[in-house]
């Protein structure tokens, strides 16, 4: 482990990253069997063609520990060598405790700390690179920050208009100062609590508490979307989160190489390309293939394109998210 109070001597950025899918591929000619849609309708409003679900058997920390694994072993890491861990989720292993205690057993990386970042939707991976980033600067620490989901437990398999969006996957990266580390240049957040109610789930806290009556009426698995509005602001607050992240790092977008956007739709993801002046083939998508994967999306893109040769040494790469609360997000990275 690194020593405690030891300020970085190199660049922090990613150290290692991994992804998990799920085996089962579910096509939109399978939602067409269960629900009045078809392939067309799915792919004309949202780019999707396929998506995974986990199997009965698998749990939010199953495809957690599988991605930290993938991701320590990319960084020839022990699990000795980490020091702390964050995970998000927004749909976690039980209600109480968090998610990354049951991974933190399972890995074996001793009593380190380690919290969920949990609520913070489609954005909460790109949030927690960025708060790595700052254990990492002001502890040398060396981070393990996952994105999970099992959205497709969370949904109401009868809702035409949600259900065939989602996908459930899990990316993980080991964040840290190192010489070889992909280095985070630049970051920034946002929060917009006013909208809250917009996106989400409602029914399971202590506003709305699950009773048997509700549990009845799906609505544990409700989720709320104004789907214009929410495309609205996906589009708005991850080309402005874009736009914030490239001015903090005195970089203009030509000299970007790929763009890594949260793979929410591909109309969403279309009109942050237009909205930032980037020419489709500087902006990576995998929706078609996954769906929406929540927090897992964009290590989940983010690990494809790297791994389909789409990112060079010295390209600088961009990513930026946008989920439920709204909350939203942008990181720069060198290569």
């Amino acid at each position: 482990m690194s020593p405690p109070g030891t300020p970085a001597q190199h660049a922090v950025g990613l150290l290692g990253l991994g992804i998990h899918l799920p085996e089962r591929v579910m096509t939109n000619d399978e939602w067409a069997e269960r629900i009045d849609t078809s392939d067309e309708w799915i792919v004309s409003r949202t780019g999707i063609r396929t998506r995974r679900i986990a199997g009965e058997e698998e749990s939010t920390a199953d495809l957690a520990l599988a991605a930290a694994r993938a991701a320590l072993a990319d960084g020839a890491f022990e699990p000795a060598d980490i020091d702390e861990i964050v995970l998000a989720t927004d749909t976690p292993e039980v209600f109480i405790p968090d998610t990354s205690p049951y991974v933190q057993d399972r890995l074996g990386v001793g009593h380190i700390p380690c919290y969920d970042l949990a609520g913070s939707g489609c954005a909460g991976f790109v949030l927690a690179l960025d708060i790595a980033r700052s254990r990492a600067i002001s502890h040398g620490h060396r981070v393990l920050v996952i994105g999970v989901e099992l959205l497709t437990r969370l949904m109401n398999w009868e809702d035409r208009n949600t259900c065939v969006l989602f996908g459930d996957a899990a990316g993980a990266a080991v964040v840290g100062p190192g010489p070889d580390a992909v280095e985070i240049v630049a970051a920034t957040a946002g929060t917009d609590g006013s909208k809250s109610d917009i996106l989400g789930v409602e029914a399971g806290g202590t506003r709305v508490p699950i009773t048997v009556e509700r549990a009845r009426q799906g609505l544990h698995k409700h989720v709320v979307m104004q789907g214009r509005e929410v495309f609205r602001e996906a589009v708005s607050r991850m080309s402005q989160a874009s736009h914030e992240v490239l001015e903090k790092a005195g970089v203009p977008i030509d000299d970007v190489a790929l763009v890594v956007p949260h793979q929410a739709n591909l109309r969403i993801l279309n009109a942050v390309a237009r909205r930032l002046q980037v020419p489709q083939e500087r902006v990576f998508i995998n929706v078609q293939k996954y769906g929406n994967t929540g927090s897992a999306s964009v290590p989940l893109a983010l690990w494809e394109a790297r791994e389909q040769g789409r990112i060079e040494p010295g390209d600088l790469v961009l990513l930026t998210a946008f989920g439920a609360g709204f909350h939203w997000a942008a990181l720069l990275l060198r290569f």
